[in-house]
This record gives structure tokens, sequence and C-alpha cells, in this order.
């Protein structure tokens, strides 16, 4: 039985229509030790939907993210992922679902159609269909010129995208991405991202979870943010961004080492008084300024900077991005995990 018959048969079970591909109510994690890393999560992900999951690290999105795929089990709360209940029908969650993890699980030994014919004789995909669904997946991924190389010989970005085919070689309905692209460069992202797209617009359903907020802007319809263990904010990328309000002034300032300067120009910043309730950080060359009034006193502040003697050097208004909603939100910056160079061997 396909997942998409096993999906079908949870919603006969649970009425005419179709469950969401995952609804947790009062979800609760807490490890052996006492440490609290799930606390009362309620989500619904609706089948079809792309959707992504940010938080700083530590905040519970791994954690939460393996309980849905039944790799932990939930201290409290009811959790039901394509309909099945996964403490009592984990078996029935693991053969609808695909789980690409943050280290890819491809063995190097074996050349990228080995490894997909493989994961098909795991998942159970009938003999006389393997050799079918193997091409379709290494074309669907961009791999069929490298199909009969070893593993170990490809970049990064291409194991990625083998350990990505390798988890829907039983077409689930639904695929959880934990961080699949952190440590790529921006080209070996580009082609996962055209990957990902391309399933979701087949119908799969999609949970990602992400450092990098520009790939959450891009790809998601709706986003939840986790802090601490908790959903502090969710939404589609707009409705984060409108919450933040107003537009943002990004100043670069001439630092010089040993000095505070970017400090101090936050320190004018916060008590400027033209701007309305605006949010100040520092940024690695400056600081920005959010508030409903930026653009219209922008002008005013870089002369209050350069009056107190610091030298401002360049400056930008903008809209919001999902970095300033971040830091509305959780009071810190994503730290993420700058893209690597791809590895030595085959590269594409």
């Amino acid at each position: 039985m396909t997942g998409a018959e096993r999906t079908g048969r949870a919603s006969e079970a649970h009425g005419d229509s179709p469950p969401p591909a995952i609804d947790a109510r009062d979800l609760e994690l807490t490890y052996g030790d006492g440490t609290t890393a799930v606390d009362g999560v309620d989500l619904r992900v609706p089948r079809g939907e792309f959707f992504g999951f940010l938080g700083p690290n530590g905040a519970g999105k791994t954690t939460t993210i393996k309980v849905f795929a039944t790799l932990l089990s939930p201290t409290a709360g009811d959790v039901r992922v394509n309909g099945f209940d996964v403490r009592s029908e984990s078996r029935a969650v693991r053969e609808t679902i695909g789980y690409m993890a943050q280290e890819t699980s491809v063995d190097p030994e074996l050349t990228a159609r080995e490894n997909v014919r493989y994961a098909c004789e795991a998942y159970g995909v009938p003999r006389g269909e393997r050799a079918e669904r193997t091409s379709e997946l290494l074309d669907l991924v961009d791999l069929v010129d490298v199909a009969d190389k070893r593993a170990e010989e490809f970049s990064g970005g291409m194991k990625k995208r083998l350990d990505a085919a390798t988890a829907l070689v039983h077409r689930p309905p639904l695929v959880f991405l934990d961080e699949p692209t952190t440590g790529l460069d921006p080209k070996a992202r580009n082609r996962l991202w055209d990957y990902f797209r391309r399933i979701n617009d087949r119908g799969t359903t999609i949970f990602l979870t992400t450092q990098y907020l520009d790939e959450a802007d891009q790809l998601c319809d709706r986003l939840a943010v986790i802090l601490d263990g908790e959903i502090v904010a969710d939404g589609t990328p707009d409705e984060l961004k409108r919450r933040v309000g107003g537009e943002v002034l990004d100043v670069e300032l001439a630092l010089e080492e040993g000095t505070d300067v970017r400090e101090r120009a936050a320190r004018i910043a916060r008590e400027f008084e033209e701007f309305d309730d605006a949010a100040v950080s520092t940024t690695e060359d400056g600081i920005a300024v959010t508030a409903a009034n930026a653009r219209q006193h922008g002008p005013d502040l870089l002369v209050a900077l350069r009056d107190a003697g610091l030298a401002v050097i360049g400056f930008n208004v903008r809209s919001p991005t999902l970095d300033d909603v971040f830091l509305a939100i959780t009071g810190e910056e994503l730290e993420l995990d700058r893209a690597e160079a791809p590895a030595e061997g085959v590269t594409r």
C-alpha cells in the first residue's frame, strides 16, 4: 500500500474531509534529565502546504520534527500525522512520510542509482516498479548524468539531492526537511530549492526547518517561529513582515578596531526623538533602525550621527525582511553556518 493510499484510508476513518498533514495539540517533550525541549505546541499544517519552522539553535525545532517523524515519543499532548497517531500508529506514520535529516544518509560506496534502488527495497516499493521509480527520481534531482558514479565522488550539494531522492522513493504525501541546505554553496542551495518546489507542486506537503531566512521567504506558504519550546508567532511571510511595521534604515559606519562606534550609534538612534517606537540593533557594518517614519527622518539621524563624530559611509532604507522579523520576535539573530565550498570530487 502506498503512502497516498494509507492517507486516503486515514481520511475515511476520520470522516469525509481529509485530515491535515500534521495536527499537534499541547505537544510537550521533556527529556530524562528534566529539560523541557517542547512546551505546549499547537500546530496544524494542511495537506499540500509548504510550511516553514524557524527558531534559534536549541529552540526545539529538531525535537519537534523528530516527534512528528516518530523518532521521539511525546511526553504529553495529541499528535496526528497524515491522520495517524504518532504513539499508537507509528508504523503507519513512517510509511506515509519522508524524512531528510541534517546529515545525509547515502552510502558513499554505492552509486547514485544503487542508493535509490536500495531505498526502494527498504521502503517496499514493488520490484517491478523500482527501475522506473529510480530513473524518475534521479531525473527529478538532476543526477541522471552521474547515476553510475559512486556517491563518495559527489559534492555536498549532490549528496543532499541524492538523499532527498531516497526519502521520496515510496512517494510519501508528507516530507520533513531538517535544515536540508545548511553548509551548501548558493548554487547547490538553489538546485535544491528548485527540487523542493517541484515536489510541492506535485502535491507533496513539505515541513521545512531552516537557518536561512531567505530560504523560508522564497519557499514557504506559511511559517511558525519557535522559541524556548513554544511557538511565538505564525503566519505567511508577508503577514510576519507587516507585524514588524515601518521600514528599516541600514546605516554603514566607518569602524575602528577597539572602539565602540556601533554601540554609540545605536544609543544615539534609540534616543532620537523624531522616530516613532524605533527598534534599533547593531549590524556587522553599523546599525539598523526599524520605525514607521524611518524614511522621513532617516536623513536627520545621519546628521545627528555625524554631529556626534561618527563617520557614515553608506545608508539604505528598505522594507522589513524575515531577518528583521526574527530579530523583533526573538530578540536575537540566527546563528548561521556559513556556506561551504563544494566538496572535492564530482561537482555540479
